[in-house]
């Protein structure tokens, strides 16, 4: 049996609290869910799984969000810089955005899976709020540096689908060496894509290879993805600079029917540090630190806990993976502290009251994060911790 979390002091939750409402402040749609209900349903309740059966017409489009970028961008004086950090197969913009000037560095990157979209809100909202001339928001980018590639599939995004819009035929013209090799086991052939969160490798100077493929689930990638390519030269930049990407945060969506261990009700959110079961598997990988992980994630949970909110309903993803070949699995291997937000749905239409919780306990994760990185808290934090958050359950069906 897991023991319980201990509790945090009554100052820090409401601390956190406090952050986390400062930070929606001025947010388009976002003030009238600070004063909503909360959004709960009993298990017995219809969990409304229909992934991909609702209008994607209340999330952000390429559009909206090169003009959102615009505008915080010049809303927050230069304090916040855009930058095209790489193309999409079909042509589209890769953004990435940073504020601050301080020696620890965060990498948020979210919508790697095109139909998982929650986390671009949020990540425009966070990086609005870290641009603004609060105190706070100025004490942050003295001590943090904020780097976040807020759609990273943008041709997913725009088709709705988990995986970019790439065939193996344009994967073969640009890597020649590969012809007659067995296609990516992530290729899928009805799609017509791969999933860009299988491509990535460690060694971030490999070289596809046909004897490579065509690979499986514990395997590490190959970068013949313009979006892992793209993150992949994000986190190589600031490996330079920085010598270590001290955080790496990854924001996806997984299906909306789970629960949690002794919950009554739907978790909305899991998290996950652990995407690599051995490193030496997959060579010398002195600088990979399980214990930073676990911590960030506390760090999190904590964050997010506050009293019956449907946002503490936090749950710990299944931790039976080995996956080299995800982002998460590569860069931890690299040094960071790694971190997997699963926020409760995809495309479903859940109404705006929902959807605006869903992106709220997102930002007031990343904040957490960034709370306990300005405030010293982070590195004492016991790792131990992690292994007491609530296991994800699937729904007893009846």
């Amino acid at each position: 049996m897991r023991r319980s979390l201990p509790p945090q002091s009554t100052s820090r939750v409401k601390r956190h609290l406090a952050v986390a409402a400062a930070a929606l402040v001025g947010v388009p749609g976002v003030a009238a869910v600070l004063t909503t209900p909360a959004f709960a349903q009993p298990l017995e309740s219809h969990c409304g799984n229909e992934t991909g059966n609702g209008p994607v017409s209340g999330f952000i489009s390429h559009a909206e969000l090169k003009r959102s970028l615009e505008q915080i961008e010049a809303t927050s004086g230069g304090k916040v810089s855009v930058d095209v950090a790489g193309y999409s197969n079909q042509g589209r913009e890769i953004w990435s955005a940073r504020v601050g000037e301080g020696d620890t560095v965060v990498y948020v990157q979210s919508q790697i899976h095109g139909n998982e979209m929650h986390g671009t809100a949020a990540a425009l909202d966070l990086l609005k709020t870290l641009g603004n001339n609060s105190k706070r928001s100025a004490e942050i980018r003295e001590a943090v540096t904020v780097v976040v590639v807020p759609k990273l599939n943008a041709d997913g995004s725009e088709l709705d689908t988990r995986q970019n819009a790439r065939t193996w035929n344009d994967v073969v013209a640009d890597f020649p060496q590969l012809a007659g090799a067995s296609p990516s086991w992530n290729y899928n052939t009805r799609v017509g894509g791969f999933d860009v969160n299988r491509d990535f490798n460690p060694n971030l100077d490999y070289v596809p290879q046909a004897a490579d493929f065509p690979g499986n689930s514990a395997s590490v990638g190959w970068y013949i993805t313009p979006e892992a390519q793209t993150s992949r030269n994000v986190y190589r930049a600031l490996e330079q600079e920085f010598g270590t990407v001290d955080v790496f945060v990854d924001l996806h969506n997984q299906g909306a029917c789970y629960t949690g261990e002794g919950m009554d009700d739907y978790t909305t959110l899991s998290i996950s540090g652990r995407f690599i079961s051995n490193p030496a598997q997959h060579g010398n990988w002195p600088k990979f630190n399980y214990d930073a992980s676990r911590r960030i994630n506390v760090a999190v949970y904590d964050a997010l806990q506050s009293g019956n909110s449907p946002q503490s309903k936090v749950t710990l993803y299944p931790q039976n993976t080995n996956l080299p070949g995800t982002a998460l699995g590569s860069f931890a291997l690299r040094g960071s502290a790694t971190i997997l937000f699963e926020t409760r749905g995809q495309t479903q239409s859940w109404g705006q009251k929902q959807h605006g919780m869903l992106t709220k306990q997102l930002v007031t994760g990343m904040t957490g994060i960034i709370d306990s990185i300005t405030d010293e808290t982070l590195d004492t934090i016991d790792p131990a911790r992690y292994d007491a958050i609530p296991e994800r359950r699937n729904v007893p069906r009846t």
